[in-house]
């Protein structure tokens, strides 16, 4: 295991952290509670305790990104929701609000994912089944009808779309008089673990990077507090991968969008402090804490090291985590609301900068109201009744978490070296290497659970009989509302400017002036002119070609 730094072992060391570096970073917070034990003990809990990698708040920020953390503020609670019709969706979001949450998070349906509008042949069966569907700019605006777009923080989870969807959201603040300077938010727009783990694809991979640093080269002027991309483990983790194979395949596609926004011109201090992370919370909860201080410091050390950053922000690993979807059980799903709160826990433990945490009954259907606020409800025991928050770093410097946090480490920067003897990320990808190694880790653990081998409660151990749970369903009739907006847009617009709108799309596309023929622009004309999400997506297919797995996966 590493040595511990001087300065992290040494009283002096200790006194100049909470002079230079943490107490300035409480000072700045409008209020500061007080951190005792339940004990009454008579003192308040030290901000650290323990050795480990560094001092939080400094390279390599194993120990966290923030001197701070939790103490000055908490982790945004942002829970994600989607389903049925915007207008659905903007209640649930009403309802989750009103019950503390901190943050917005967006689930869209197939089709918006993909490119397809609701009316599409292809979308018919998958309208709103798991997400929100978007077909026009009308939509974003009631999805967040009375919401302060200025004030609050979104997140959508769109990668093949995302410069539409980004491109909506900043339209719909423009309409309402926000500025696009801001909003603040994260848009995934991470193509590359859609080609590995998830499937919700639509361009060539060329153009599909094209569309990511052309988003980051425009945010960079225009939408300068918005994470142009949240680049995904959760997805790689979700499809049966490991730990460390989370931690390596994102860290290698994380440097492959690195060095495309490089290749396109952008400067690295420029993009890199923008860049966020999103994260699975599995159930090893030692591992998983672990697993983050590691992904910290390990992308540190590859920005400092490799690439030559030289803002501190650059080298900070910012991460969303959302627990373990892949985790939860249908038999017995009241089991998923300990599940839940003890990967929660995890990503507190490790330091997340905001948490989703699944719903009870999402085994079986989309969340109803009620588990949707007992999810957020965990969230909220965890920050003001646990103590967790309270120390930053709890388990920082104790024998078992260093050791994890090593070996992770090792084993991650062992796989990224294969991926790197392949030709990168990229190549890993389109030559089907890193799917068949998350396939094989998704068939190892399916067998250990038939075998016995790991026990899942309620499924191959501590079986009972019980009645049919409750579905939630939404709302009946949201389909055939959606097709009946989506029908009203197209007659309110100017046809003429959506064509004209979509040519200027086209021709951005076949250009090649980086700067000049940046598609952002066109995209945001044509969603104001009304052109759907199906149109816009069809015009470029054409220009870039649809993606097509390798052979045999």
């Amino acid at each position: 295991m590493r040595s511990e730094p001087e300065s992290a072992r040494s009283a002096d060391g200790h006194t100049q952290w909470l002079r230079a570096v943490y107490a300035p970073a409480v000072a700045k917070q409008p209020e500061r509670r007080r951190f005792v034990t339940s004990a009454g003990l008579g003192s308040e809990l030290r901000p650290l305790y323990g050795g480990g990698d560094g001092l939080p708040g400094q390279f390599p920020y194993t120990r966290g990104i923030h001197a701070s953390m939790y103490r000055a503020r908490l982790w945004t609670m942002r829970q994600y929701a989607g389903f049925g019709s915007a207008r659905e969706t903007n209640r649930r979001f009403q309802m989750l609000l009103a019950s503390g949450q901190t943050g917005l998070s967006v689930a869209f349906d197939l089709p918006t994912q993909i490119g397809y509008d609701s009316d599409h042949p292809l979308a018919a069966p998958e309208v709103g089944s798991v997400g929100v569907p978007i077909n026009t700019l009308r939509d974003v605006e009631r999805l967040f009808d009375g919401i302060p777009l200025g004030e609050v923080s979104t997140s959508m989870t769109i990668n093949a779309t995302a410069p539409i969807l980004l491109a909506m959201y900043v339209a719909a603040a423009r309409r309402r008089g926000v500025a696009p300077a801001q909003l603040r938010g994260t848009v995934q727009n991470d193509i590359l673990k859609e080609f590995a783990a998830r499937g919700n694809y639509r361009f060539r991979a060329a153009p599909s990077l094209r569309l990511v640093t052309d988003l980051m080269a425009w945010c960079a002027r225009e939408v300068p507090q918005w994470n142009t991309i949240s680049i995904s483990g959760y997805h790689i983790r979700e499809a049966g991968s490991t730990a460390a194979q989370e931690v390596a395949f994102t860290l290698s596609n994380a440097r492959a969008y690195v060095r495309a926004a490089l290749e396109a011109g952008l400067a690295l201090d420029e993009f890199a402090p923008r860049l966020s992370f999103f994260f699975n919370a599995h159930n090893q909860l030692f591992e998983e804490v672990a697993k983050f201080r590691a992904a910290r410091r390990m992308w540190a050390r590859i920005m400092r090291e490799e690439f030559g950053a030289q803002k501190a922000e650059s080298c900070m690993l910012r991460f969303h985590t959302q627990t373990a979807g892949s985790m939860l059980t249908s038999q017995q799903p009241d089991n998923n609301t300990v599940r839940v709160a003890l990967q929660a826990l995890a990503a507190v433990l490790g330091g997340t900068q905001s948490l989703h945490t699944n719903s009870r009954d999402e085994a079986l259907s989309l969340p109803s109201e009620e588990s949707a606020r007992l999810a957020l409800r965990t969230q909220q025991v965890i920050a003001h009744e646990s103590g967790a928050a309270d120390v930053v770093d709890p388990l920082g410097g104790a024998p078992f978490i260093e050791a994890l946090t090593d070996e992770l480490e090792a084993r991650a920067n062992e796989l990224m070296g294969e991926i790197d003897s392949l030709g990168g990320a990229i190549a890993a990808i389109e030559s089907g290497w890193m799917q068949r190694e998350i396939h094989k880790s998704a068939l190892a653990w399916q067998r250990a659970v038939e075998r016995g081998d790991e026990i899942v409660v309620g499924v191959n151990k501590f079986q009972t009989s019980e009645p049919p749970a409750r579905i939630f369903r939404p709302a009946a009739g949201a389909r055939e509302q959606v097709l009946a907006d989506l029908a009203a847009a197209r007659a309110e617009r100017d046809a003429a400017r959506v064509e004209a709108a979509l040519a200027a799309v086209v021709a951005a596309a076949r250009g090649t002036d980086r700067v000049r023929d940046n598609l952002m622009p066109p995209i945001l004309h044509a969603v104001e002119s009304l052109a759907s999400i199906g149109e816009i997506c069809a015009v470029l297919e054409r220009e870039f070609g649809r993606y097509q797995p390798p052979e045999g996966l």
